[in-house]
């Protein structure tokens, strides 16, 4: 008997929205207004160079758009809110290192990132010895927030500082093996992986529950996301008689991959996370990402109405690029600190304490109060620091874009 079920409302909604465009530059600090004469400092970590920068970027540009709209609207009456932004380049040590950096910053009194989980441990322990909120809108490895045996059912909150505005793999995994095998009827998968803390936990819960619904996994394989030559295992693919292929890990190695298993004889499609949902993927595997699958958390954002007035002020702010597929969760990441720093301000005559140390802790205590409806829709945090909204969506490749084929919430 299966112990998990969907609740499915399927929609038809092309996500070229996720991938638009604009003209202009930002630097790595965001004013936007006089808000008072108490500066707050919000960190942003994120890759912002390297392969990965798309979505650091993204992330960057949103939070920076929810800093200048809290200032323009006096969100926090007496205090004005700065970015300071830095770039993690996807590697653990470098987001250890800018965690220290925001702590170390007297104005700083919270953070948002990273984007990638196996950059989050050494900043969640960073931020939780300094009793500093972090939450990510991105991260999706459930140990990061459940423990090391949440499999077992035995879920502990390692932080109780660290929170997250994007759903985990515990979820996101499942609901594309759902699909696969009850929507398109496939019953055969070859699971490939990249080893890193992400990809090798997302393809472990697609398989699991892949294998349960009673598909068959006919074979499995690792990559080195640095590589670009996949042909030896796009061979194994081809001879495997697959009807699709699963790929835990990022766009740049899952773009190749799909395009070299193409180009072996195997046409079939490649099915990802949310790491795989970027104008980047077809870009790089242009023709052979065509049927591609990517799933991704919350619903696409031009079906909310929640999310309008985030897609016009980001248009209209001028950025190089997109806000990609965690732009509404950065802008909701950042508002939480926001309503948190309002809260505290409220139950302090109005103003923050003057003890940075303690405005931080009470910051904490207050995130995981928050609830608001966000551009990803309805915020708030549960008791581990996960968010409450579980909608997830999966894209189908069709015709150059991401284009929507399914979008509900997953229950337990």
């Amino acid at each position: 008997m299966r112990q998990r079920s969907l609740l499915i409302i399927t929609t038809a909604v092309t996500a070229g929205a996720l991938t638009l465009t604009a003209c202009g530059s930002r630097d790595d600090s965001a004013g936007g207004g006089d808000g008072g004469n108490t500066t707050v400092v919000i960190g942003v970590d994120a890759p912002l160079s390297g392969k990965l920068s798309a979505l650091g970027q993204g992330i960057k540009n949103s939070a920076e758009l929810a800093i200048k709209t809290a200032n323009k609207n006096k969100e926090v009456d007496g205090v004005t809110f700065k970015m300071l932004a830095l770039d993690d380049v996807a590697q653990p040590g470098t987001g250890q290192q800018n965690a220290n950096r925001v702590i170390d910053n007297k104005q700083a009194i919270a953070a948002i990132g990273p984007l990638n989980s196996n950059v989050a441990p050494p900043m969640q322990k960073a931020f939780d010895n300094a009793d500093m909120a972090l939450i990510s809108p991105a991260n999706t490895a459930p140990e990061l927030t459940q423990g090391k045996d949440w499999r077992s059912g035995k879920k502990v909150r390692p932080f109780k500082t660290y929170f997250r505005t994007s759903t985990t793999d515990a979820v996101q995994g499942p609901y594309a093996a759902q699909y696969m095998y009850e929507e398109k009827k496939l019953k055969k998968v070859f699971v490939i992986d990249d080893k890193k803390t992400y990809g090798a936990g997302l393809a472990g819960t697609f398989k699991d529950e892949f294998v349960k619904l009673g598909g068959k996994v006919v074979g499995t394989d690792h990559v080195n996301p640095e590589d670009t030559d996949f042909s030896a295992i796009a061979t194994k693919v081809s001879n495997s008689d697959a009807d699709f292929v699963y790929y835990g890990g990022e766009y740049p190695a899952g773009a190749p991959l799909s395009d070299q298993i193409k180009k072996a004889g195997a046409k079939i499609p490649v099915v990802g996370g949310d790491a795989l949902f970027s104008g980047e993927y077809i870009k790089l595997a242009k023709k052979n990402a065509e049927g591609d699958f990517a799933s991704s958390v919350g619903a696409p954002l031009e079906t909310l109405d929640t999310a309008k007035s985030f897609m016009k002020d980001y248009e209209a702010a001028g950025y190089d690029l997109p806000y990609e597929a965690y732009g509404g969760y950065a802008y909701d990441s950042v508002w939480a600190i926001i309503q948190a720093v309002k809260a505290v301000a409220e139950n302090n005559d109005g103003k923050l304490p003057e003890d940075m140390d303690k405005a931080r802790s009470e910051v904490v205590k207050a995130v995981q109060d928050v609830s608001f409806e966000g551009v990803s829709g309805a915020v708030a945090f549960d008791e581990y620091g996960d968010t409450t909204n579980k909608q997830l969506s999966l894209y189908e490749v069709k015709d150059g874009e991401h284009t929507v084929v399914q979008t509900g919430e997953y229950q337990d």
